[in-house]
């Protein structure tokens, strides 16, 4: 008995990793959303080397959007791979252990998209300082294996994530230039307009891509 519970504890961590290649998902999607650029009219955009850290088969892709005026830089940066290693590595463990600290603890919100959905996702704000400089950044992400993007409380334990063949993991990146005591609370209207786009457009890419 002990065997078998071995054996069936290898196949299947063995499909949620994608490690038998025969139970890896079909690669369509994955590339469809790897390669999609957004469109925007009045940004400028350009791909750039990924940072974040990847286990088993995941795949990241990093874009920087530069909007004129208050919007600004926008990095979008997404991951897709097996469940259990796109459920982790999330901002919080991973920015600190670069040497960045919290200045804003995750919290949850919700944007309105344009196709009359919503998203959820967690936004917070780290910052590394140096000699000559302060790097302040306000992320947000959030999960999805369908085009509903959403932030459960477990996800490496969130059932419909455990039985997608691929996850899908999106960051949105902003500069976070404000002082402490000065800093909006808040995305300002053009910024969450922006959030909101992005989440759309590759919420769309995985719906059409099924």
């Amino acid at each position: 008995m002990s065997l078998l519970l071995v054996a069936g504890g290898a196949v299947v961590h063995g499909a949620t990793t994608h490690r038998w290649s025969l139970l890896a998902p079909p690669a369509s999607r994955a590339e469809a959303i790897h390669n999609t650029e957004l469109a925007f009219v009045t940004a400028t955009q350009e791909d750039i080397p990924s940072e974040l850290p990847i286990k088993e088969r995941s795949r990241v892709t990093c874009r920087r959007y530069n909007f004129p005026g208050e919007v600004g830089t926008v990095v979008a940066s997404i991951t897709s791979g097996p469940p259990g290693a796109v459920s982790t590595h999330t901002p919080d463990v991973c920015y600190t252990g670069s040497g960045y600290k919290t200045v804003r603890s995750p919290k949850k919100e919700t944007v309105d998209l344009p196709n009359g959905k919503t998203a959820s996702y967690l936004v917070a704000v780290y910052e590394k300082k140096t000699a000559t400089s302060v790097d302040r950044q306000r992320i947000r992400w959030a999960w999805s294996v369908d085009g509903d993007w959403d932030v459960p409380g477990s996800p490496r334990l969130h059932l419909p994530y455990i039985r997608a063949n691929d996850l899908y993991k999106l960051y949105i990146v902003t500069p976070d230039t404000g002082r402490d005591d000065d800093r909006p609370e808040a995305d300002s209207a053009s910024v969450r307009a922006v959030v909101a786009e992005v989440f759309a457009q590759y919420a769309g890419v995985l719906r059409d891509a099924r």
